[in-house]
């Protein structure tokens, strides 16, 4: 009886100095956790939000002229290009101001953790020692990544593309679907996706910054007057300067570049417009089709071209040429 009076009279010893030593941590542990969180959080939320402000002031900044009318306004070609960039530079600070997020957003995560391990009796000395090691390990191991991540970082804050874009990479080329601090993600013309590492992209060819020049080649009979085709060449580029159907196609007016080539009884002239970045190929086919019809309206002769006869395939027709159509 006495023996059993004693245990619980320990019991409740026991359970008061556990008790008195949980509260105890409380104040002096669990507040300075909680006030870690806090801080941190509060320290995140103004860096970003002065992140955020200092992109919306660089943006404001910018000279935006959003309408494509307005970008087909200007013809020359540096005019042009600085309308065209605009739109870029918001996408870069867009995409630096991401970037900015995240690093700050690792780094006071990484010094909260730290000090929250720290309060809760974790001795970071051989944490930190073991850190450096392994960091030595990694950069000795993992250059490659390392390097996929520099580059990657260079990437994006030289603006050499972004998602949407048409390049050119050296082993794909093709549009931009993502661009990671480790892979860029590009679709070619045939559907296939490609992964290329940042690190392995040693040049870039961007299609798709400022404009694009669609050209066109078209033949036409050998005894053509030419000063007429290039009146007609000139009044189907003005119609669809002035159609706002081309407006988001071509930026400025389809012209006559003149005699490209002499071939038998064909002559081949030259038209070129400025197409923007990414509709190059529809701008071509525009061009075509509005020639194509403006020829049969005026009567101008197209020869016929026909490929060189191959063994067991059908005669060409009585005065064809042997030479490829080009239109």
């Amino acid at each position: 009886m006495l023996s059993s009076r004693l245990v619980a009279a320990a019991s409740t010893t026991s359970a008061q100095t556990f008790w008195e030593s949980v509260l105890e941590w409380i104040k002096t542990n669990a507040i300075i956790i909680v006030a870690t969180i806090l801080v941190s959080f509060v320290v995140w939320w103004i860096i970003v939000r002065l992140i955020r402000r200092v992109t919306e002031n660089a943006k404001k900044r910018l000279t935006t002229q959003d309408r494509p009318g307005q970008m087909r306004a200007a013809e020359h070609t540096q005019e042009l290009t600085a309308v065209l960039m605009t739109a870029r530079r918001e996408q870069r600070f867009e995409a630096i101001a991401q970037l900015l997020r995240s690093i700050t957003t690792f780094t006071l995560v990484s010094l909260a953790l730290l000090i929250i391990l720290g309060q809760l009796g974790v001795n970071l000395a051989p944490l930190i020692a073991s850190a450096g090691v392994i960091g030595v390990a990694l950069g000795f191991g993992a250059q490659t990544l390392v390097k996929d991540f520099l580059s990657g970082i260079f990437l994006v804050l030289e603006d050499q593309f972004g998602v949407g874009d048409v390049v050119d990479l050296g082993p794909a080329t093709g549009t931009v679907e993502e661009v990671t601090l480790r892979v860029t993600r590009i679709r070619d013309m045939s559907g296939v996706v490609w992964y290329v590492r940042n690190g392995e992209i040693l040049r870039v060819a961007n299609r798709s910054q400022g404009w694009t020049m669609a050209v066109v080649d078209v033949p036409i009979a050998y005894n053509e007057d030419l000063d007429r085709v290039r009146r007609i060449v000139e009044e189907v580029g003005a119609a669809m300067d002035d159609d706002p159907s081309y407006d988001g196609i071509l930026f400025g007016t389809p012209t006559y570049a003149g005699v490209e080539s002499v071939s038998g009884d064909a002559v081949f002239v030259r038209v070129t417009a400025k197409a923007a970045p990414d509709q190059q190929m529809s701008a071509s086919r525009a061009l075509r089709e509005q020639i194509k019809l403006a020829f049969d309206r005026a009567g101008i002769r197209v020869p016929v071209l026909v490929r060189q006869n191959l063994p067991g395939s059908t005669p060409p027709a009585a005065g064809a040429t042997g030479l490829t159509p080009r239109i």
